[in-house]
């Protein structure tokens, strides 16, 4: 919990301005494996994950901050003008339920895999969808001001202490996250680019 309430006070000493967007937009996005089934911890999606992240910098779009928990994604996105974020989500869905499908496969976990394969809905199956990985929406915020991206980040930053949750004692410990980022200057796995550097540029 330490690190949650370094993140209060932290926050809580930065101006707070209003977005002056006049290129692209801030997103605070949330994708869920289906069912809220741990599929992200049981085909240890993670590097997937980041690797999604990586496709996404490199066609310019910025990753302001993440945390990938066992059945859900995080992400704050930084999407250039003219890009849909619906479409930048929908993408990463579609590869990580694919990379997921093979992990199953590889790992003969033919229960799951028919769990996933029952709930595509028939319209998706008459495209040629065989499994679902994700739930079909995604919760999708744009961050009007940087008050939100940092009540955004808090949260998000929060998760693996919270509620159910107990993975670390101090959600700065959490390996599949951007809060060590924030608070220590420390590179992880993803491309993560402080907020500060995608408004106030």
């Amino acid at each position: 919990m330490e690190g949650t309430l370094r993140s209060v006070l932290y926050f809580a000493s930065m101006s707070v301005r209003k977005l002056q967007r006049t290129d692209g937009a801030i997103f605070f996005c949330t994708y869920t494996c289906w069912n809220w089934l741990p599929l992200i911890e049981t085909t240890a999606l993670y590097n997937a994950v980041y690797k999604w992240m990586w496709i996404t910098h490199r066609k310019g779009h910025l990753i302001l901050g993440h945390v990938i928990m066992p059945n859900h994604v995080h992400v704050m996105l930084f999407v250039r003008e003219g890009h849909s974020v619906n479409a930048l989500l929908s993408n990463a869905k579609r590869f990580l339920t694919y990379e997921m499908i093979g992990r199953l496969q590889r790992a003969g976990n033919n229960a799951m895999l028919d769990i996933l394969k029952n709930a595509v809905r028939p319209s998706d199956r008459a495209r040629g969808q065989k499994h679902r990985g994700f739930t079909t929406s995604s919760d999708i915020r744009e961050c009007l001001d940087e008050a939100m991206i940092q009540q955004k980040l808090e949260y998000m930053h929060g998760n693996p202490v919270k509620g159910k949750w107990s993975l670390v004692e101090d959600a700065i410990d959490y390996p599949h996250s951007s809060m060590a980022f924030y608070f220590r200057g420390t590179k992880g796995a993803a491309p993560t680019t402080h907020y500060h550097d995608a408004i106030f540029a």
